[in-house]
């Protein structure tokens, strides 16, 4: 019986140690499908640095597969109509469309939208500016493939030489085809839109002087391990400046017995006027971290602000709007999970719902709660039990075969 419980003991005291130490629930979703589920800067931090031990689980405690999804980049292009200031038809001779291109504006090419047509035409390109003198652009060229299969109208570019003119008449050659209907005339013009850095704000910043060291020291500290993308300075004065930052850590390393504690270099980058001071990084992951800016003979930097980012990070995982989900992470035992979904991400594509997490619940928050844990829970008891239980094990195990080898 003695050996019965302290076999339960060990196993609990083990047991302990491989849980989920944070949990967040997840907004209830108003459709069935895909949603993006965005991880906050908090959930993240209790987590591993590459998020392999996040999981999703819904309220019978089965576990939901995802992926995880970076914000990136992106572009897209917008259409600009132009004013289609004139049709003129000539019966088995020619069709005039006149153009107006907004001032001020160079151009070399233009997107025409015309209804499906099974010919091909040939046109020419004149320009002007007042409508009543033109001047050849381009001549004798060539449309083909005037129909499409799924839509109504194709879109065809026409390219000619780079000019500024005001308007622009294109003339298609009609004695041999009928007319084809032009519906509209513009342009596309390519944007790209930068993904939207989420800030996260240190618990702690303070800047002290070093002049002896003729130095500015930075030290942040945030309340848990935070993911840094980026760093931005916002500086005052002086108006000129050049300065090396190096950013870095506080490490112990034990030499001879002794435990010594080291600047450990993390980064480094240069502060300079005639840039914008801001710095990417692939990943930073520290809780507590120092930025030293060597001033040498010159006055310290005025720093107005420095602001810390993160890029965006989502899992994307099939929900069902009838369902409550729990999203549990922290366990730092877990590898990344392996997920048939994880091969179909290129298959799941555009604007997904969104959902967030909420009520985020942290067991081991700070230092001092592990302080005062009672002594069971402490890692130093889980060892002592794995020994003091094999000890145990291989103690009976010797005196069960003795006792079979004397029944002999």
């Amino acid at each position: 019986m003695k050996l019965n419980k302290f076999l339960a003991l060990l196993f609990i005291a083990n047991l302990s140690f491989g849980q989920y130490q944070t949990t967040a629930k997840l907004k209830k979703v108003t459709q069935n499908g895909f949603h993006e589920i965005i991880v906050s800067p908090e959930v993240r931090s209790f987590s591993k640095q590459d998020l392999s031990d996040i999981r999703l689980f819904d309220s019978k405690g089965i576990e939901v597969p995802y992926f995880i999804q970076t914000a990136k980049n992106s572009s897209f292009n917008t259409f600009e109509e132009y004013t289609i200031v004139s049709k003129t038809v000539l019966p088995k001779k020619s069709t005039s469309v006149i153009v107006a291109i907004p001032s001020n504006k160079s151009h070399n090419q233009l997107s025409l939208f015309i209804a499906n047509s099974d010919v091909e035409k040939k046109y020419s390109i004149s320009g002007s500016d007042d409508q009543k003198e033109w001047f050849g652009i381009s001549n004798s060229q060539m449309l083909y493939e005037l129909s499409s299969t799924s839509e109504t109208s194709v879109v065809k570019t026409i390219s000619y030489p780079l000019n500024t003119y005001r308007y622009l008449k294109i003339d298609f050659d009609d004695q041999k085809t009928l007319p084809v209907n032009v519906l509209k005339v513009g342009n596309f013009t390519s944007q790209s839109q930068k993904s939207v850095l989420q800030e996260i704000f240190p618990k702690k910043s303070v800047t002290t002087e070093i002049p002896s060291d003729k130095e500015t020291q930075i030290h942040i500290l945030f309340d848990a391990p935070q993911i840094i993308n980026e760093i931005s300075f916002e500086i005052s004065k002086p108006t000129y400046y050049k300065r090396t930052a190096i950013l870095y850590k506080k490490t112990k390393r034990q030499t001879k017995r002794k435990s010594q504690i080291f600047d450990e270099e993390i980064t480094s980058f240069e502060l300079n006027s005639n840039a914008t001071n801001t710095f990417i990084f692939p990943q930073i992951f520290e809780r507590e971290f120092f930025i030293k800016i060597k001033n040498h003979d010159n006055q310290p930097l005025s720093i107005s602000k420095i602001k810390y980012h993160q890029k965006p990070i989502s899992i994307i995982a099939d929900l069902n709007s009838n369902e409550t989900y729990i999203l549990k992470t922290g366990n730092k035992k877990l590898g990344a999970p392996e997920y048939d979904l994880s091969n179909f991400k290129n298959n799941i594509t555009g604007n997904l719902p969104q959902t967030t997490l909420y009520d985020i619940q942290q067991k081991n928050a700070t230092k001092a709660s592990i302080a005062n844990q009672s002594f069971w829970q402490q890692s130093w008891f889980m060892w002592l039990c794995i020994v003091l239980g094999g000890i145990t094990i291989l103690f009976f195990t010797a005196s069960l075969v003795k006792d079979l080898k004397t029944k002999n």
